[in-house]
């Protein structure tokens, strides 16, 4: 599981933008949202830097990124 530090996060709206971003290139990813942590785990076997970008052109700031679980 790969999980983000996201930064401008801060309601549903947010959270289906991100969870719709991640999911336009892996449909099949899911994707959790930490709103109050400022969190997102992404289950999915995907490339971290792709996912990263994909948040970031759904306008969030992307701080760093792990390998968790």
């Amino acid at each position: 599981m790969l999980q983000f530090q996201v930064q401008g996060m801060s309601c549903g709206h947010c959270v289906k933008a991100v969870t719709q971003a991640v999911q336009s290139a892996y449909p099949q990813a899911r994707v959790e949202v930490d709103l109050g942590a400022g969190k997102v785990r992404v289950d999915q076997a995907g490339d971290a830097a792709r996912i990263a970008q994909l948040i970031a052109e759904a306008g969030y700031t992307v701080s760093g990124s792990e390998t968790v679980g």
